[in-house]
């Protein structure tokens, strides 16, 4: 391709990493262009209509995790970033009716939990102080590019020694503690605490969603220090649903890249990095069209990557063996509804309107419900995480309608009785029978549904495994390890090609950290 390229860095794909990549490579005055395959920008966040004026978010729907710094960086208030429901509490709900209450107001979740436990409500408070210790330890390491362990430069020793020093500084009590617990299931972590099940279920549940594990799984507890340290603002629960859907969140942090001067073409599918003599120099569309750019920057999982952009023959051995096993078969579905009004919860009814609800009754109910999965079922009694925008954000619907968004654990990528094509229908119809034992009436005020399978989000957000974190979030695939060893800084084993995807540190959720950290890294090998 030609040398002189129009463009300094095509960004490979226009999900939210992707976007805040190239929003940060064009501030710093770089001519940036970002490719999409699909008809819109946003990845898997994205806002779709499922029924006539019913708009809901298709696959991620919560926000909780976008860094402070993107946020302030890239202007994204001014360009239409609102949160219609700023603290969202969690409802967990039993079959009895009975729920549980968490948010933000300390008085009702300390009188909510003491109908199941007094003890448990005097010992919550310390126990999330402990673990917020221990996320602020961690916090400042997520916008900061790993350290390389082998022949690593000052700067990498400095990230170690820093390290070091911030879990030194929580004593020796809490170090100890924070080593212990690393390690664990979930599930010991909270059982060592508490005595009610619906509140061990609660934390428990949170540790594994989005993930293939389950609450006795190992590290399962380091997922729910991690999910804590994601949380840029050192606030607990502070869960929020932005006005108009995820895809609001991905549509401002698009109108943001624009401001700079970034290009942003969609129905634009890449087929292939153009490489010459170990150095990317560009990418050829599925069109045939050829782009040429100094840099190529993949917000593609890290499989999609190297075994189909760049493909095996261009790679070392070792390397793709590692890339191959990368764990990232995802055990996450959605089934989102449109409805044409609330169901009835029953005594639950008047917490639900600033609220996330939880089917997570307990430890040994999610860890069944992991059972079925790791034997290539989905769940027979799924948990689930369901969230009703529609209450505080009514320009999702037409009035007097309701959207429901549904995240059920677990349901494998690999079904051991065929394919997701024909399982999908009795998968959609088990989650709403799952349901009628806490909304009895919600059958019968369905106007539309939608199942979005991991099959879905392979084909369809092309997303290796159907993954939603691009790899398991494990201790061995997070920090200096991820997505593999030696291959951590954003860089890959071809020259001028990176990752700012979730596969890169520090992995899922919609951050914008790893987007943020890659183009640090290569406007730093710019300045070389």
């Amino acid at each position: 391709m030609n040398a002189s390229a129009r463009h300094d860095a095509v960004v490979i794909g226009a999900g939210h990493n992707g976007l805040v990549c190239a929003a940060y490579l064009a501030k710093a005055g770089r001519r940036v262009l970002v490719l999409e395959a699909g008809e819109s920008v946003g990845g898997c966040a994205v806002s779709g209509e499922i029924h006539p004026g019913y708009t809901v978010s298709t696959c991620a729907h919560i926000l909780h995790l976008l860094h402070p710094g993107v946020i302030a960086d890239l202007r994204l208030k001014r360009h239409g970033l609102a949160l219609s429901a700023p603290d969202l509490a969690t409802l967990a709900l039993l079959p009895d009716g009975e729920h549980l209450l968490l948010s933000s107001e300390v008085q009702a979740t300390r009188d909510s939990i003491s109908r199941f436990s007094r003890r448990d409500a005097e010992r919550l408070p310390g126990f999330r102080a402990r673990l917020e210790r221990f996320a602020g330890a961690l916090r400042p390491f997520l916008m900061a590019t790993p350290p390389r362990l082998a022949n690593g430069t000052w700067r990498d020793r400095w990230t170690l020694i820093r390290l070091g020093i911030a879990i030194r500084r929580l004593g020796r009590t809490d170090m100890r503690e924070l080593l212990r617990i690393v390690g664990i299931c979930s599930a010991d972590l909270v059982e060592d605490v508490f005595e009610s099940d619906v509140l061990k279920g609660v934390l428990a549940f949170d540790s594994v969603l989005g993930s293939f594990l389950g609450p006795r799984s190992p590290s399962s507890a380091f997922n729910l220090l991690y999910r804590a340290a994601g949380e840029s603002d050192g606030r607990r629960g502070a869960l929020s649903h932005p006005k108009g859907g995820m895809g609001a969140v991905t549509a401002a942090l698009a109108a943001a890249a624009k401001s700079f001067g970034v290009e942003v073409r969609t129905a634009a599918p890449v087929a292939k990095v153009a490489i010459e003599d170990t150095v990317a120099t560009g990418v050829v569309l599925e069109s045939g069209e050829e782009i040429a750019a100094r840099t190529v920057v993949s917000n593609a999982d890290p499989r999609r990557t190297f075994l189909d952009l760049v493909g095996p023959d261009q790679l070392d051995t070792d390397f793709v063996r590692r890339v191959r096993h990368i764990r990232m078969d995802g055990a996450t579905a959605k089934v989102n509804l449109a409805l044409d009004g609330l169901p009835d919860l029953g005594g639950s009814g008047p917490h639900m309107a600033n609220a996330r609800l939880l089917i997570a009754p307990g430890v040994d109910y999610i860890e069944h419900a992991f059972d079925d999965a790791k034997y290539g079922a989905f769940s027979a009694e799924p948990a689930m995480e369901i969230t009703i925008p529609s209450l505080h954000d009514p320009s999702l619907v037409p009035e007097g309608g309701h959207v429901m968004s549904i995240m059920v654990q677990f349901a494998p990528y690999r079904l051991r009785d065929g394919g997701w094509a024909a399982h999908r229908e009795a998968f959609g119809d088990h989650v709403l029978k799952t349901l009628a034992a806490y909304m009895p009436d919600l059958s019968g005020r369905i106007l539309a549904r939608q199942v979005v399978t991991p099959d879905d989000l392979e084909r369809d957000f092309r997303v290796s495994g159907g993954h939603w974190h691009h790899g398991e979030l494990i201790l061995n695939q997070l920090f200096m390890l991820r997505p593999v060893p030696r291959f951590a800084q954003y860089r890959t084993p071809i020259d001028n090609l990176y990752l700012c995807g979730a596969g890169a540190h520090p992995g899922g959720g919609i951050m914008g950290a790893a987007g943020r950290n890659a183009a640090r890294e290569i406007m730093r090998d710019w300045s070389r």
